[in-house]
């Protein structure tokens, strides 16, 4: 009787396990760590109402989210940039979730608060080099920007037509390293998701705006699990884009600014 009843409990801890308690599984998301303050909100809401579904998230750069995607190492790539004709023939499809809006950012101390794209191309090609030639300090200009690959640098550099040109300082892997690191130093000089600005920085208005998307990114050749396309689904909906404002972007059905 004893033995019996000991194999009745393991069966059935067994039985429970593999069904995870009632959960539906896991959605791993990886990719622009531009995109966390906006995925971090849809995560909050979605969870509330899909207890059962966990999200889990990783920013490796927009350029390793959509390989994820495409290998299958993650469910859903995360993009700050719109997709290469060779990620969309690879297989590639994007889901516009909103529309950004990247920034350039200084020290808060520093006097320097207007310049024009060509003075801004200038700084980071390196053919400007000290403040005082913006009617700053005598000091030398920090150069700081994302790393190859990132979807941040992608969208600026082509923006100001300086792709491959820049003269970086300090090259940083996510959004937050690049506002950190310009709060912590007055000679320096950044970009950031707008979504990403706090008070430690000054933005530097500029005669033009840099407006990217947002994309949630899957593979045409791997279907969705349950768990990933109730994410998608939510996340790209009506539902999903009423709490996106709170993260300092646009919905998609907004349509571009």
């Amino acid at each position: 009787m004893k033995k019996g009843y000991a194999f009745g409990i393991l069966l059935l801890a067994a039985v429970l396990a593999a069904c995870g308690g009632g959960a539906v599984g896991a959605v791993n998301l990886d990719g622009s760590s531009a995109m966390s303050e906006a995925v971090s909100v849809l995560r909050e809401v979605f969870a509330e109402k899909r207890p059962d579904i966990r999200i889990n998230c990783s920013g490796s750069g927009s350029g390793a989210g959509i390989e994820g995607a495409l290998s299958g190492v993650c469910d859903i790539g995360l993009s700050s940039r719109a997709l290469t004709a060779e990620e969309i023939a690879r297989g590639a499809e994007g889901h516009l979730l909103a529309w950004d809006e990247i920034v350039v950012i200084v020290h808060p101390d520093n006097p320097v608060r207007t310049m024009s794209a060509g003075t801004l191309a200038g700084i980071f090609t390196g053919k400007l080099r000290w403040w005082s030639d913006l009617g700053g300090e005598g000091r030398p200009i920090a150069v700081y920007g994302r790393e190859a690959g990132s979807g941040t640098r992608d969208a600026f550099e082509e923006t100001f037509g300086i792709a491959g040109q820049c003269a970086y300082t300090n090259e940083y892997c996510s959004t937050g390293d690049v506002l950190g690191n310009v709060a912590g130093n007055p000679n320096a000089i950044g970009y950031v998701s707008r979504s990403a600005v706090n008070e430690t920085v000054a933005v530097i208005p500029l005669d033009c705006l840099l407006h990217r998307p947002f994309l949630l990114v899957t593979c045409r050749d791997n279907p969705l699990s349950e768990a990933a396309a109730a994410f998608l689904e939510f996340a790209t909906g009506e539902e999903g884009a009423k709490y996106l404002p709170l993260s300092g972007v646009a919905p998609a059905w907004e349509g571009e600014p």
